[in-house]
């Protein structure tokens, strides 16, 4: 009974960073956790976050990784006196081998790791990153072109039936 109870996800908001997936070409990813303060989390509870202009730094020296240019609204039942700053930099928590992993991977390739979307996971934030090469216009467009390409054959399929 308990294994099934952990095992659910809950149906809290999801925030995707739908460009990270456009512009670049993600290949490895992490899940770790965010370190937020009592009005950023009620504001990411009702989705108003834009991570379209995130980025994360990661620090080998003392392992550590940090989320940059993430917008996170204020709150507004909580009053003036008691905001947190939009655009602040936020921690993220994972384990220090993972972060030299990622750490010099990311610095190896020529990468950058991008946030993909943050989650609720037993009523704790969740971010996803990823490790990210830059797409060329050439490779957009190729992208696009067999996202078309299977739409069609979709619809032919479907018309058949």
């Amino acid at each position: 009974m308990a294994d099934r109870k952990r095992k659910q996800k809950s149906v809290e908001p999801v925030i995707e960073n739908r460009k990270a997936r456009h512009n670049y070409d993600v290949g490895d990813t992490l899940e770790c956790g965010l370190e937020l303060k009592g009005t950023e989390i009620k504001s990411v509870r009702d989705a108003q976050v834009s991570l379209a202009e995130g980025w994360i730094r990661a620090v080998e020296a003392p392992p550590s990784l940090s989320l940059h240019g993430v917008h996170i609204a204020e709150y507004p039942p909580a009053g003036v006196h008691r905001q947190h700053d939009p655009i602040r930099t936020r921690r993220l928590l994972a384990h220090k081998r993972e972060i030299k992993k990622f750490a010099t991977e990311a610095r190896s390739k020529g990468a950058t790791l991008v946030p993909l979307k943050i989650y609720f996971l037993r009523g704790r934030a969740k971010l996803l990153i990823g490790i990210g090469l830059g797409k060329q216009k050439g490779d957009k467009r190729s992208d696009i072109a067999k996202r078309d390409a299977t739409r069609a054959i979709e619809r032919a399929m479907s018309r058949r039936r």
